[in-house]
């Protein structure tokens, strides 16, 4: 008996980075929904390898897990290089990593999720889509207030109301850590249909998949590639140990 349900006949939009989490909601929307697209956002970030990675991802989806390729439509890209100019932030400059008088970390960029998910929600309007997938979490995270449910139930109404067009945000990992957001990812790979399609899915997370903040992709761990001191890192590299003990 599988661990999820029926397709649903409603057309997901996913917000995808490239990274973990997003790959796992990716894998989670083309789990559930009949069609399937997504989205990424350049914003000024400091470097570019979560988009290449991002594509990276796609192609290895499409080739390994062809029931879900048939499901997998159109990937966009939008140039939303204004935020960056707005945001002082070590993820839009070159500057270290560290706490702000606020309590958040300088890793935080206002109004980023906002703004992707209005620009989202518009998109999504235009191809006849109902639904907008999105990897935030209240767990495991740096307390970025546009990542709690508050925010995203907030959001929720007001694009509903604001394009005419009752709108679902989908956020399957709010309420799970790092390991289990691995488990997840495990689980989904097994209900895919193919023959060890749980660990494949978890490989191709460690490979393909980019979550570092500084863009490492030369240092190689049992989690995937990235720097491995970064707070994007050492979250990941928890959330593997956790996965793998329990495993």
């Amino acid at each position: 008996m599988s661990l999820f349900p029926p397709l649903l006949p409603r057309h997901a939009l996913v917000l995808f980075s490239g990274g973990q989490d997003s790959t796992t909601c990716l894998a989670h929307a083309l789990s559930r929904y009949e069609r399937v697209e997504t989205i990424a956002f350049d914003y000024g970030q400091r470097h570019h390898v979560e988009l290449e990675a991002r594509l990276n991802v796609l192609t290895a989806l499409r080739q390994q897990f062809p029931a879900w390729s048939e499901r997998l439509g159109d990937d966009h890209l939008l140039d939303v290089n204004v935020l960056g100019q707005i945001s002082e932030t070590s993820l839009t400059r070159d500057t270290a990593f560290a706490m702000e008088a606020s309590g958040l970390p300088n890793t935080f960029v206002p109004g980023r999720n906002l703004l992707f998910l209005t620009l989202a929600a518009a998109l999504a309007y235009r191809r006849g889509m109902d639904v907008l997938v999105t990897g935030v979490c209240e767990t495991d995270f740096s307390g970025y207030p546009d990542c709690r449910d508050d925010t995203m139930k907030a959001m929720q109404i007001a694009l509903s109301l604001g394009m005419d067009k009752r709108l679902l945000i989908d956020t399957p990992l709010m309420w799970i850590d790092k390991a289990q957001t691995w488990k997840l990812a495990q689980d989904l790979g097994d209900a895919s249909g193919v023959a060890g399609g749980g660990k494949a899915l978890v490989d191709l997370i460690i490979e393909h998949s980019h979550t570092c903040y500084l863009g490492d992709r030369t240092h190689r761990h049992a989690w995937g590639y990235g720097c491995g001191s970064c707070p994007a890192c050492e979250l990941r590299a928890r959330g593997y140990e956790g996965f793998s003990a329990a495993a």
